[in-house]
């Protein structure tokens, strides 16, 4: 035992010097809770594998991506990085050897944080076990492997810059716009996309579709996203995963699970302040289908059959164990994709440490025609309040098609 101790502290002890120079505490610390805002480990940590050694295949509209190792190993990770080199990846969307790197790696957001803290990030990676894990990230198709191409998309849809406060706005606000504009990435996933995997003008955290699911609008005022949401709605969905209206699945789960649920209350908070006062556009405000359309009363049977058990007869759920249906932004969300997912194959809600249980969603995809799944879809997105364009046949059929590719 007293050998097993002194191995231990020893290994502690020397450390610090075989891996790297001497850190300080506190800005490690700090670095530490910076890359779980960033959620590094959802891209850089493969499953099974170590602690930010990559190998992680990222999924694009334009293929797969493979994640590099950051670990502190010189040959194969960045250990042998300068700062300056390391700030440039975050900063400008550049290696080492100053090649152009794709966006799946978040640059454009990530441009946006302060040198203090790519610095304090860089610290704590420092003292990860260094890994020697060779990896070949890009492995995409011909013609997106020519990384010469990203000079032209940089031209055109990246503007380097550190995030500017706005004097006119909170310093609560401004902490909240700068987490969510920049390490948090929300628009990554929350912003609509061009052909070419840009931000599309005028699509800033309306929704996108992407790995068989679709992020809905996160911003208020068109009556959908978050629009009946409190800013303490927002700060217990981050934190727990599960609030009164929604329960996180499918990539926000792993979100949640590596990264939101560990972010401070206060941060939170800011992040919520930030995101209520982020407007959607202005429109006609959507209107139900009739009750008595007949897809919505075939519809209405096959949701008093399959689903009311859990979700209740007025759709309301059961408070922060299944979710309610009504005033969900997934449910309203103007694509359909993710709802057809749910349905078709399940799915389980996040477990967090303020929220264990983790229920589970039955796949209906064995059971359910395309015109079946079509009619519950389009019920619930137009009952209880909710108002949403309609399902149909054609629809389901390809979300079928996708998600069965995306399991092959």
């Amino acid at each position: 035992m007293r050998a097993a101790v002194l191995g231990v502290l020893l290994g502690a002890a020397i450390a610090p010097a075989a891996w790297g120079a001497a850190q300080d505490f506190d800005e490690v610390q700090r670095g530490r809770y910076l890359a779980t805002i960033g959620d590094c480990t959802a891209c850089h940590t493969a499953p099974g594998g170590k602690l930010m050694a990559g190998g992680r295949s990222i999924e694009t509209p334009f293929g797969n991506i493979v994640s590099p190792n950051i670990t502190p190993d010189r040959e194969t990770g960045i250990g042998a990085w300068t700062d300056d080199q390391f700030y440039a990846s975050m900063h400008d969307g550049t290696s080492a050897d100053g090649d152009n790197l794709y966006p799946a790696m978040p640059y454009p957001h990530f441009t946006k944080v302060t040198r203090d803290d790519v610095m304090a990030i860089r610290a704590w990676l420092n003292t990860l076990e260094p890994v020697v894990n060779r990896v070949e990230a890009n492995q995409l198709p011909f013609p997106f492997n020519i990384r010469a191409a990203m000079i032209g998309w940089n031209e055109l849809f990246f503007t380097p810059g550190v995030w500017q406060d706005d004097p006119k706005k909170s310093a609560e606000w401004n902490r909240g716009g700068y987490l969510v504009e920049g390490l948090a990435h929300c628009g990554a996933c929350h912003s609509a996309k061009n052909m070419l995997g840009a931000d599309e003008s005028g699509g800033h955290l309306q929704g996108y579709a992407l790995q068989g699911w679709f992020a809905p609008a996160i911003t208020s005022g068109d009556g959908v996203g978050l629009d009946k949401w409190t800013e303490d709605d927002i700060v217990e969905y981050l934190k727990t995963g599960t609030n009164r209206f929604a329960t996180a699945a499918g990539p926000m789960a792993e979100a949640v699970s590596d990264s939101t649920q560990h972010i401070s209350i206060a941060d939170l908070r800011a992040m919520a302040a930030y995101l209520k006062d982020q407007r959607g556009p202005s429109g006609d405000k959507r209107k139900p289908m009739d009750a008595k359309d007949p897809v919505m009363r075939a519809g209405e049977a096959i949701y008093v059959d399959k689903c009311a058990a859990c979700h209740t007869m007025n759709g309301e759920g059961i408070a922060r164990l299944f979710p309610t249906l009504s005033a969900s932004p997934t449910v309203e969300a103007e694509n359909p994709l993710s709802v057809l997912h749910v349905i078709l194959n399940g799915t389980r809600a996040v477990q967090t440490r303020l929220a264990p249980t983790a229920p589970a969603m039955p796949a209906f995809s064995w059971e359910l025609t395309d015109a079946q799944v079509a009619a519950v879809a389009t019920y619930v997105r137009n009952a209880w309040g909710n108002a949403a364009p309609a399902v149909t046949a054609g629809d389901v059929s390809s979300a079928r098609k996708t998600l069965e590719a995306r399991r092959e």
